[in-house]
């Protein structure tokens, strides 16, 4: 954040990082201030976006996303600065509740589209998954495939909700990685519970699309957590 030589994100640019609180954000979609009255899954808000209700059970997320947090994920996966992600996926894990790892069976993300990991040269939620993955010691299930849609970024909500309308299908299972990162060959079906990941949610039309996905596939509950809440 500071720019000092010598690390990538230093102890007091860390230490004064907006933290996000959950005891004052909603405990169903993890809007910062929606502990009492949410203005983002509310009924209205919701049918905005073609939903009646929720697709996932709870949402979490690390950081709240302000000019300065938003070079965090923009430096990893768009300048490749991969020394970030162990960072990003470590406040990821300290954001978790206790009780979701021990719940949940596996975890899942969301991929990036064929043509960001082109330009890119890697999947950043997929690296960051498995960083994540050995931390809160969950395996990796690769649930959903890559999906066709465009980029988020300059769209506006309603825009956003029609661009990732129906992008998601089904990955295909019966490998992972577990918390080492190591490939297993263990089946995931069927699982009751899983934890998706993304870096950012903004509207929320991505993670959205991703638990309807998911709950499609057979998963019973849905739980999302992601490294910034806009």
């Amino acid at each position: 954040m500071c720019d000092h030589p010598g690390t990538v994100l230093c102890t007091r640019c860390l230490r004064l990082l907006p933290y996000l609180d959950p005891w004052r954000a909603c405990p169903r979609c993890g809007a910062a201030f929606g502990r009492v009255q949410c203005t983002e899954c509310n009924p209205v808000m919701m049918a905005a976006g073609g939903l009646s209700e929720l697709p996932f059970a709870s949402c979490t997320s690390a950081l709240m996303f302000d000019a300065s947090t938003a070079r965090i994920p923009r430096a990893y996966k768009d300048h490749g600065v991969k020394a970030l992600a162990p960072i990003m996926a470590q406040l990821m894990d300290d954001a978790l509740m206790p009780e979701w790892k021990e719940s949940c069976q596996a975890l899942t993300f969301v991929p990036a589209t064929k043509a960001a990991v082109r330009r890119r040269g890697f999947d950043h939620t997929q690296e960051l998954a498995q960083e994540l993955s050995a931390r809160c010691g969950l395996p990796i299930a690769p649930l959903l495939a890559r999906p066709r849609s465009t980029d988020q970024r300059g769209l506006s909500r309603s825009e956003r909700f029609a661009n990732m309308r129906r992008v998601f299908q089904e990955q295909g299972r019966g490998s992972g990685r577990g918390p080492a990162g190591k490939m297993q060959e263990d089946s995931f079906a069927p699982l009751q519970e899983v934890l998706l990941m993304d870096d950012v949610m903004t509207t929320g039309a991505t993670l959205f699309a991703a638990a309807s996905a998911l709950r499609a596939q057979g998963v019973e509950r849905v739980r999302c957590v992601t490294f910034l809440r806009v």
